[in-house]
């Protein structure tokens, strides 16, 4: 695998900030803030805390499919109005439309900004390559395994070459084996010189799959969802094992911020 990009240098350009964010239920009941937060450029930062503590509303926040009910999320010191321009979007259930090829799924982002249709077709079947899917371009989403389908939705979002790849709990509907072989071509992708995004913000509900793959790790409690802990994993030597020392102490200690 090769070596990422550490992006746990405080000194990397800020590339979204949340300030004082919140989330209304009915716009009355606060289930999420006020959250101060900022996404670095070059950093691979994951949001991990309890069932309902707001992941993945953050996370669609960050992206900007859904306004924040109070506070300001900025996008290079600029007020974010609308879907964030600068982010593609890989979500849990692989959102693949099942009448259009997988070449086509992956160009259909591509097409929605404009771009021709030789141009288009060259970049998704480039992610596609990128993503170990090279000769399944004409096969259809019934046609895929679980795996295979996510890793579309993973080459769908890196053909647009965003600046920042969110990604919504990713690998959960995959076994083990895939889901682990998912998480290393993720890492040796973001490393990639081929591949234009270096900032990842990922949601998970798996602390140890936070701790291996993120230069930090922003940990979440509920009622309402907010900040307990920032950790910065960026002195933690790449490739990490689950079961090194290091690793398990800081799992550990995160695991302790949730009880």
């Amino acid at each position: 695998m090769a070596a990422p990009l550490s992006g746990g240098d405080a000194a990397h350009a800020v590339l979204v900030r949340l300030e004082q964010v919140e989330h209304l239920y009915h716009g009355r009941i606060r289930i999420l803030g006020p959250i101060d937060l900022e996404v670095r450029e070059g950093e691979f930062l994951a949001l991990v805390g309890p069932s309902g503590c707001g992941k993945s509303t953050l996370l669609r926040i960050v992206a900007g499919i859904l306004p924040p009910s109070r506070g300001a999320v900025r996008l290079g010191g600029r007020p974010l109005k609308g879907a964030n321009p600068k982010a593609a979007m890989v979500f849990q259930s692989f959102a693949l439309f099942p009448w259009l090829t997988v070449v086509d799924n992956v160009a259909i982002g591509l097409e929605a900004r404009g771009v021709g249709q030789r141009e288009r077709l060259k970049k998704a079947e480039k992610y596609l390559a990128l993503a170990g899917l090279s000769g399944y371009e004409r096969a259809f989403p019934k046609e895929l395994s679980r795996g295979m389908k996510q890793l579309v939705g993973l080459a769908r979002a890196l053909a647009v070459e965003p600046e920042l790849l969110c990604m919504d709990e990713p690998f959960s509907a995959l076994d083990v084996l895939t889901a682990r072989a998912a998480r290393d071509l993720v890492l040796d992708l973001w490393a990639s010189p081929e591949v234009t995004t270096k900032t990842i913000l990922l949601v998970t509900h798996s602390i140890e799959e936070a701790v291996t793959l993120s230069d930090r790790v922003v940990v979440l409690k509920a009622n309402p969802g907010r900040i307990a802990d920032t950790v910065d994993l960026a002195a933690l030597p790449r490739p990490r094992r689950a079961d090194a020392p290091a690793v398990r102490e800081t799992v550990d200690r995160m695991y302790a911020l949730l009880a």
